[in-house]
């Protein structure tokens, strides 16, 4: 796909808080329209956080608007199917991405290899401020970015807030109606996939809801092609420190009981360091903006990643906000792009609410109700459909649906070398 660069109606100049997916997304699509954009990140060296994460059609969309789909497929690993059982063999999910459209399928990447594609496309690191933690706007004057070492930046048009779940800024610009750390977080890591059978599938095992251990393909990354599984354990934060203290060979042996060939898979992992910790919040805000401060992506609507969706909603929240800016004056632009967002994100923090205790909690008896139900009711055409929908990131509101164009369907199903030299004239545009 070409990329085409479309003038604004008056170039703005605008600040990106954060370099996670949501910003680094934001500067290239809305660099790519003349806007003058800097970023501020907190950390002194920006990268990648968390293993890996699965690209549903809707995120990938996005990406193939971008011109960076010919990258992205050429990294990440394909996935058709979505299968969790228990440890004896009893199916309780089993989802694809064929009975919505034979020709979709999702895509198992890593942080990593994502995090790189943006910045190249962005390409702009002189514009990219590190080590610098932003504590909101000045009081006097939102134009005006203060840090935490009470130094000014600006001034600037608009000001995007995309540091996060754990966002520091969320109560300063959004009216907060809740903002709550679930209980249960994860372990996880990469690990190289070997002879992993399961090469297109993201395949889980649940021991009622205590324990969710999970593996994905993942892909290679830049500079490094070895195929690799993301790895995660489920775990009450609460119990975070004791694992810690725990010898690993116990947890070994205990992720052995449940799935001796994923254990097979740990062999290298001998420290606990080799596991980062993972915890989720789950946010709703009554407003997005205030003046000329916007949040995007977690720092707005972050939820569980039972459903797998934070890294597409962030990138079509910047799809988004590029378009509202497109269309109308910067102060209508901040209200279109919440008008639009909502819907879409609302139905996926209902399901995220819902469904997170059904697969991490302590209550036994929701988790022999799935067992028994789950199942059955992703084979019921109403409600088939329904879960596939939410499964490929395409439902909007109780009823409605993304629409999918029908070039990017046909280009999920060219070869990568088919596609890539026009992806990567275009990307770079």
């Amino acid at each position: 796909m070409t990329v085409i660069s479309v003038s604004p109606r008056r170039p703005l100049r605008i600040a990106i808080v954060g370099y996670g997916t949501a910003g680094q997304a934001s500067a290239v699509l809305l660099a790519r329209d003349g806007h003058r954009v800097e970023v501020y990140e907190r950390a002194p060296a920006p990268g990648p956080v968390g293993a890996g994460f699965l690209l549903q059609p809707s995120g990938l969309q996005v990406l193939w608007r971008m011109g960076l789909l010919p990258q992205v497929l050429g990294h990440g690993a394909r996935v058709d199917r979505l299968f969790g059982e228990t440890p004896c063999g009893r199916a309780v999910m089993d989802m694809r991405y064929a009975g919505l459209d034979a020709r979709l399928y999702g895509l198992g990447m890593q942080r990593g290899a994502l995090f790189e594609l943006l910045d190249h496309a962005w390409n702009d690191r002189k514009s990219l401020h590190a080590g610098v933690t932003v504590t909101g706007p000045d009081t006097t004057d939102d134009r005006w970015l203060v840090d935490e070492a009470g130094q000014r930046h600006g001034p600037f048009d608009l000001v995007v807030v995309a540091d996060g779940a754990a966002s520091r800024l969320r109560a300063r610009i959004g009216g907060v109606r809740h903002d709550r750390v679930y209980p249960w977080g994860a372990l996880w890591c990469l690990l190289a996939a070997r002879d992993w059978p399961f090469a297109a599938e993201l395949r889980q095992r649940y021991v009622a809801a205590r324990r969710m251990v999970g593996l994905l393909p993942v892909g290679g990354r830049p500079g490094d092609p070895e195929p690799r599984l993301s790895f995660f354990w489920s775990l009450p934060i609460a119990g975070f420190d004791a694992w810690q203290a725990s010898a690993l060979d116990r947890w070994h042996d205990e992720v052995a009981a449940i799935w001796p060939e994923a254990a097979a898979l740990l062999d290298t992992t001998t420290t606990h360091a080799q596991l980062a910790r993972a915890s989720y919040r789950d946010v709703a805000l009554r407003r997005w903006h205030r003046g000329r401060w916007v949040l995007l992506g977690d720092a707005a609507h972050a939820m569980s990643p039972q459903l797998g969706q934070g890294v597409n909603m962030a990138l079509l929240d910047a799809e988004a906000l590029r378009d509202a800016l497109r269309s109308h004056a910067p102060a209508d632009a901040l209200p279109a792009y919440q008008q639009l967002r909502a819907r879409h994100v609302g139905i996926y923090q209902f399901w995220s609410r819902w469904l997170t205790p059904i697969f991490q909690s302590d209550r036994d008896f929701i988790a022999r109700a799935r067992d028994v139900a789950f199942l059955p009711m992703g084979r019921m055409p109403g409600g088939r459909g329904h879960m596939l929908r939410v499964l490929s990131g395409t439902q909007r509101g109780a009823f409605g649906a993304l629409a999918l164009a029908p070039d990017f369907v046909e280009a999920l199903q060219r070869p990568v070398d088919a596609i890539a030299g026009a992806g990567v004239a275009s990307s770079m545009a």
